[in-house]
């Protein structure tokens, strides 16, 4: 499949003739949580096909942003995971994901897939450093299947898949009401008085939780929108 470009000596340019394509982007946003298997990708991006996703992988292969390797025992199976260029893209896709939050997300449309893995960007791209300071704690949060967790230390904050070993604090909910969450319709402490969430472990650290993460506040980008 010969390469696109804009022919532009441009370093946006040349940086869109690398990951412009459709669904580079999002597989990038797939790695970026950690190393996947070709079927941990397929499942995640559903409409991308197994033929495109193999092309796409090898693009980034081929341009040093994606590398194969095997996962630890016990696993010890073929994966993707992003080399130290494709890493430095994390910045640029949370900025992505913020501007997405103020200006395009709006409600969910009929027919749209969500994962909660997804979450893991989505939370890391609203976290407030200022609101962590001098924080040291690990949050487990349960959606639905899926289980995520961040480390806050000190202003940082560290996204992953997979329980906490232990957790400092617990949140657990559905998907519907994580959605209801993530677009601003609701609180925590409401999910939680409505019994559509649970929270547990240490008060304190579950005290500081609310402060911790600052969604946009969405803004409409038509005068159509606005009326």
């Amino acid at each position: 499949m010969e390469q696109r470009t804009y022919n532009q000596y441009c370093a946006t340019a040349r940086t869109l003739d690398l990951v412009g394509e459709r669904w580079t982007l999002l597989l990038i946003r797939e790695l970026l949580t950690g190393p996947k298997r070709f079927g941990d990708l397929q499942a995640s991006l559903r409409g991308l096909g197994t033929g495109l996703l193999s092309a796409r992988l090898k693009h980034l292969e081929r341009e040093g942003l994606a590398r194969k390797i095997t996962l630890p025992a016990p696993a010890r199976t073929p994966a993707y995971a992003l080399t130290e260029a494709g890493e430095e893209l994390g910045p640029a896709i949370l900025e992505l994901a913020r501007w997405g939050m103020k200006w395009a997300l709006g409600e969910r449309r009929e027919g749209e897939t969500f994962h909660p893995n997804w979450a893991v960007l989505g939370l890391k791209a609203c976290f407030d450093p200022r609101a962590a300071a001098g924080l040291r704690a690990v949050y487990e949060f349960r959606i639905g299947d899926e289980t995520l967790q961040a480390r806050v230390d000190d202003g940082t904050i560290e996204m992953s898949h997979g329980p906490a070993q232990p957790p400092d604090a617990v949140i657990t909910m559905d998907e519907q009401a994580f959605l209801a969450l993530a677009a601003g319709r609701t609180t925590l402490a409401e999910l939680i008085g409505d019994g559509m969430a649970t929270a547990s472990g240490d008060r304190d650290v579950m005290a500081k939780l609310g402060d911790l993460f600052r969604l946009p506040q969405p803004r409409p980008r038509t005068a159509e929108d606005r009326a």
